[in-house]
């Protein structure tokens, strides 16, 4: 093949194409825990409500809820997946050869926000969400009360039943419930056998399971290796418990110029994808997460 403009340009459109479809083969499992928020500058400030209050009867005049003066901020961050292609590779008309890396390129980048939300999600027992404690802690205030939504016992029925009581107790500053139902269950591959059990066997251990269809199961690769860890989440409102912040859409580039450095110096053709965003924590109250050491 004979290296001009005109046959970059076709086959930028053909890689450009490939990667554009790969995107749509794959399902993300980040939609199902995370709210997708649009962001339009470096970083994104969220001036929460400390409580989740509730409609109260409107007597004498409104009483306003005011956001929490600790406000949470997500900074944004760069990421990039890159490949070079050898001048000599086009010349010898091999471009067919780097269809399955173009096509991992964009699979790669379309499983991207998975491995940001759930990486905030394993190290959620550290990392600290907008109250200034770790988002599973049992130092959590509501009100003058210490509130726990963090646990150490190993997945069974009976942990995650106390765990679903736990969250559906939970009330607000003015003791007012606050109707939250969990509904899926988030394991590492490890726990898939024993989520499953309890989520959707009609007996376990001989004794019919009354937990059946409570919660769905999400089965996360992303959290192998923290194998005995286990979530409990509420998805069902406007605001889920974990946030991708999108500031640029995932967008296929290339650098083929004849004039540049990567071609010119180093006769490599370079192909890649980048966006902007990052991953951060919503409410506390609408998750609970336990290490599993329990016994360890």
């Amino acid at each position: 093949m004979i290296v001009n403009p005109q046959n970059l340009r076709g086959i930028y459109v053909g890689f450009n194409t490939l990667f554009n479809r790969a995107l749509t083969t794959v399902t993300p499992l980040y939609t199902e825990v995370a709210t997708v928020t649009p962001s339009t500058t470096d970083a994104e400030t969220y001036a929460w409500l400390g409580d989740i209050p509730g409609m109260r009867e409107w007597i004498g005049d409104r009483e306003v809820q005011n956001l929490s003066a600790s406000d949470y901020t997500i900074k944004n961050k760069d990421f990039e997946l890159t490949i070079g292609i050898d001048r000599n590779a086009i010349e010898d008309d091999k471009i067919g050869l780097f269809n399955p890396s173009i096509e991992m390129l964009g699979q790669s980048a379309a499983m991207h926000p998975d491995k940001l939300v759930f990486k905030l999600l394993k190290n959620g027992f550290n990392e600290k969400c907008f109250d200034g404690k770790a988002f599973f802690s049992s130092e959590h205030m509501i009100g003058k009360s210490k509130v726990s939504n963090k646990g150490t016992a190993k997945l069974s029925l009976d942990a995650y039943v106390a765990a679903r009581a736990g969250m559906m107790s939970l009330t607000n500053s003015k003791g007012e419930p606050l109707d939250l139902i969990p509904n899926r269950l988030v394991v590492p591959p490890a726990l898939e056998k024993t989520a499953l059990d309890i989520t959707e066997a009609d007996f376990i251990n001989g004794t019919r399971n009354t937990m059946k269809g409570t919660a769905k199961p999400l089965v996360v690769p992303q959290l192998a290796g923290s194998d005995t860890a286990w979530f409990l989440l509420c998805t069902t409102r406007p605001i889920k418990p974990l946030i991708y912040q999108q500031r640029k859409k995932v967008k296929f580039v290339s650098k083929t110029n004849e004039t540049d450095d990567n071609v010119f110096m180093s006769k490599t053709f370079v192909y890649g994808a980048d966006s902007r965003g990052n991953a951060g924590f919503g409410f506390w109250q609408m998750a609970y997460g336990s290490d599993g050491t329990a016994g360890d």
